[in-house]
């Protein structure tokens, strides 16, 4: 019996192919193996390891104390389960501030060592050389402007970006920056709603909205915050599609009572020995006393 076809996987061409036809573009943040392998067989077309993987994974207050051999470690778990949707690998706080040289050698580890297909890069004007020389190098960069978890101490803290007439045209001159500099996709976070319109309406390459309303080419949800596997709290922009959490805890509470009882492990849980076999091992016991 013949195997069944692997499934064709996406590139960033396909992503700007499904946007020229009108189509909307779907990514999910994933952490691990299981996660992403759900993801993937769903038929979404963008798998994020982002670095909010921090919070969601390793308990972390935020994404600022990522490091990128923590992202490398998840990314090589999920490049395993991803064999449909383009992986994108966050390149986290420190990776590529400090020089070109820095951003350039840790986009190259992460699809050398983490297997992603891409990377994603926050900032706008002031990243744009950043992201411009690693797409010289010969690595795809998918951009992050509006909220920027790592650079939240000079935002002022996890809240709506470009509000105001000064800072939505920042945002515009941010994501043209990056375009320019050869990203092949932006993600839009906590924005207001037509302020990602015109941004959409003025690029050509695709918008990702995460909390930028519904006029984004694509949309982004973080899988634990959508299912209900996170209990800190759950950003404004979020649609919960499921409690997991509760089903869980509920899971666990009743394992823990029928344990109590006597009503776990029953035999069809347990491994039987023949009866014959029992005899002989109840008169080895019986020899070796």
């Amino acid at each position: 019996m013949a195997e069944a076809a692997a499934p064709k996987k996406l590139t960033i061409f396909d992503l700007q192919a499904k946007v020229d036809r009108g189509e909307k573009v779907f990514q999910v943040t994933a952490v691990d193996y299981p996660t992403a392998q759900l993801v993937d067989r769903s038929g979404v077309d963008c798998i994020l390891i982002g670095d909010s993987l921090g919070m969601t994974a390793l308990g972390y207050s935020g994404t600022v104390p990522v490091t990128m051999d923590e992202m490398i470690h998840h990314a090589k778990a999920i490049s395993r389960a991803a064999k449909r949707a383009l992986l994108v690998g966050d390149l986290p706080l420190g990776a590529y501030h400090a020089a070109t040289a820095d951003a350039i050698n840790n986009a190259m580890r992460m699809l050398k060592e983490g297997g992603t297909d891409v990377v994603k890069i926050e900032g706008g004007e002031d990243f744009a050389p950043m992201a411009e020389a690693v797409v010289k190098s010969g690595v795809p960069v998918m951009a992050h402007i509006g909220l920027t978890p790592q650079l939240v101490s000079k935002i002022g803290g996890f809240k709506v970006q470009g509000k105001s007439a000064e800072t939505g045209v920042q945002l515009l001159k941010d994501a043209l920056a990056m375009e320019k500099a050869g990203c092949f996709a932006i993600v839009l976070e906590a924005i207001p709603d037509r302020v990602a319109q015109v941004i959409t309406e003025k690029l050509t390459i695709p918008t990702i909205g995460i909390g930028a309303g519904p006029h984004c080419d694509g949309q982004n949800l973080v899988l634990h915050d959508m299912v209900g596997l996170f209990d800190r709290f759950t950003p404004k922009f979020v649609k919960r599609y499921a409690n997991c959490w509760d089903v869980i805890s509920q899971a666990l509470a009743d394992f823990q009572e029928d344990v109590h009882k006597g009503q776990f492990p029953l035999a069809e849980h347990s491994f039987t020995m023949k009866e014959d076999e029992y005899q002989a091992f109840l008169k080895k016991l019986d020899s070796t006393k």
